[in-house]
């Protein structure tokens, strides 16, 4: 918890700032969004009140792993990042990619400082709406909350089914409910200072061109374990 904490902290206070274009020097901060998602995927999967069940990410397509914190007091969920890894036809995960992420309200959020999602894709097109486009989750797709690992074993066909599943620390969401979970776009820009490379986020996902970064490979190793 404190190693998240820290790395949401040093990934947040540079997002806050006014953004001027990447460069080399913001390169450490990139290389702890990633590593702060990948602690937060660790820590849904951690408790039984959050996992998401082996079901669920044996259907993933893909996996979002978003951290959004609030801009002002009462001013809500505003600003954010995450990243995206696709599975490729071989069965190998991608890359993790950055996104910028924002306004989102799930369930109940009074006091929350962040919050962190993850969004399980079940299908090959959705991911691809974020190659033209600002995509808006349970807008573009619909999108619902996905059963957790500690619900009463049922039928889930129907909810593991939906384009997006979303994965929440917030109160008062329900498996199956529709819910609406902010934007979600791509960033070319910093995955170039991430990667050190000119490819752009199909390319990156999609093709093996760009070897993974030491920093990456955790996660890319822990998603690749725990949805094989």
């Amino acid at each position: 918890m404190k190693k998240l904490l820290l790395l949401s902290l040093i990934a947040c206070s540079g997002a806050l700032v006014a953004r001027a274009a990447p460069s080399e020097s913001d390169r450490p901060e990139y290389i702890s969004r990633v590593e702060s998602c990948e602690a937060i995927l660790q820590e849904f999967m951690a408790s039984p009140a959050t996992a998401i069940p082996a079901q669920v990410l044996q259907s993933a397509h893909a996996l979002v792993i978003v951290n959004q914190f609030k801009a002002g007091f009462f001013l809500g969920i505003k600003d954010g990042y995450g990243v995206i890894l696709v599975k490729r036809p071989d069965g190998r995960w991608s890359l993790p990619v950055l996104v910028s992420a924002g306004e989102i309200s799930l369930g109940f959020q009074v006091g929350a400082n962040s919050v962190e999602t993850v969004m399980v894709i079940t299908d090959d097109q959705t991911p691809r709406k974020l190659f033209s486009q600002r995509f808006n989750v349970g807008v573009d797709a619909k999108a619902v909350a996905g059963p957790k690992a500690a619900e009463v074993e049922k039928n889930n066909r129907e909810i593991i089914t939906a384009p997006v599943l979303v994965y929440t620390k917030a109160a008062g969401l329900y498996a199956g409910a529709t819910v609406k979970a902010g934007w979600l776009q791509r960033n070319d820009a910093i995955n170039f200072v991430l990667y050190k490379t000119s490819y752009t986020m199909p390319e990156l996902l999609y093709s093996n061109w760009v070897n993974p970064i030491p920093e990456v490979v955790p996660l890319m190793s822990y998603v690749q374990r725990i949805a094989p």
